[in-house]
């Protein structure tokens, strides 16, 4: 028999490997984001039918009829949400010839205020509103048609969900043994406990999406009240909504609060507050809520939890921040249940809380009675 030689690697050639095979996984993920975005979605909801799906199954359903069920519920639930925002929208339309007219009255208004202020007649002022607008026609181009690809492929995406959603429910024991045959050293059990935490993570990520997008409506709602903003209800659930695409969806959800702000009241100080409150729940939603309550409720600590929606941003967009929080708790699961990657698991989540530590959480405390403790031994 041939005797083979376990060459040991060098630190720095191990580092590029490592370096040079995230490079690849990167690439490809960006590369193949066309069909790996439905994919992931359809995976996390699959997850969170699978209780619905066995318990319609335990009731001696077929398999298929009881993935159907499952569908019909999602198909519900999004035409429930659809119908209300039609519903307001209709009721939005009734008021659009006045608002119209209003809309009219304030642009003459702009136009009297900048003759007078500024000596610049009304055929100079549109002639110069007809070239901004088309420079910023001109640079904005690519944004819209970005924007629309964006959108098209969107639809597309959720076009191919229940489909994908449908056969991961369906051969999900094909998967389970498939995992079982990869994973051959590892105990059955213990690849059935850790799917088991994958899918609680998963569960518990959604009901706290859910929590941040309830708590945004009722801060926006409040807002608007306060302000005696028409449509208040609406407007704050649709910011809420909107809020699941960073940065533009609330761009969107504020753009229309605003201008319904400065065309049924009597001072711009009502518009200056709507995008004063949208900007205020944002920065909390962004700094607090979503770090503190998602994170919190995958296990994972706020800053990694930051870092995964960047990340997520720069690789998939806006569907890459959506599916970043999920899958970074998936990945803790996984590091968490192998021994050697333990640590990094580690880092993702949240900080235990020392035994030594005041119950009460008295920090200076605790460092004035450790540098006490430090002192008396170098007495000693």
């Amino acid at each position: 028999m041939e005797n083979y030689v376990k060459v040991k690697q060098p630190l720095y050639v191990k580092i590029s490997l490592v370096l040079i095979s995230v490079a690849l996984i990167l690439v490809a993920l960006e590369l193949g984001d066309s069909l790996l975005v439905p994919l992931c979605f359809s995976f996390l909801f699959a997850l969170l039918l699978h209780p619905l799906c066995t318990k319609l199954e335990s009731l001696r359903l077929p398999r298929v009829l009881a993935i159907f069920i499952c569908l019909i519920v999602i198909i519900i639930v999004v035409g429930i949400l659809l119908y209300f925002i039609s519903s307001q929208l209709l009721s939005f339309g009734e008021d659009l010839p006045e608002l119209q007219k209003k809309l009219e009255l304030l642009l003459e208004e702009i136009h009297t205020f900048i003759s007078q202020t500024f000596g610049i007649g009304k055929n100079s002022q549109l002639s110069l509103f007809r070239t901004s607008t088309d420079a910023m026609i001109q640079s904005s181009g690519a944004f819209f048609t970005s924007v629309l690809a964006y959108t098209t492929s969107t639809f597309a995406d959720l076009g191919l969900m229940p489909v994908f959603i449908f056969f991961f429910l369906y051969y999900r024991t094909f998967f389970k043994q498939f995992l079982n045959k990869l994973f051959i050293k590892t105990p059955n059990h213990q690849i059935t406990h850790i799917m088991y935490k994958i899918q609680n993570v998963v569960k518990n990520y959604i009901m706290g999406l859910m929590l941040v997008m309830v708590i945004i409506a009722v801060l926006n709602t409040l807002g608007l009240l306060v302000l005696g903003i028409k449509y208040a209800f609406f407007f704050g659930a649709l910011a809420a909504l909107l809020n699941i695409i960073p940065y533009l969806g609330i761009i969107v959800g504020s753009a229309f609060p605003i201008l319904i702000a400065l065309l049924t009241k009597d001072s711009i100080w009502y518009a200056l507050g709507v995008a004063g409150v949208f900007t205020i729940v944002q920065f909390l939603e962004g700094n607090f809520i979503t770090p503190n309550i998602v994170g919190s409720k995958v296990s994972v600590n706020p800053l990694a939890a930051i870092i995964a929606l960047l990340l997520g941003g720069m690789l998939w967009g806006p569907a890459g921040m959506i599916l970043s929080i999920p899958f970074t708790a998936i990945l803790k699961v996984i590091l968490d249940n192998i021994e050697p990657l333990e640590p990094f698991g580690f880092l993702l989540g949240e900080p235990p809380v020392s035994a030594d530590l005041n119950p009460n959480g008295d920090f200076l405390q605790n460092i004035k009675r450790e540098v006490k403790d430090t002192m008396k031994e170098q007495v000693d």
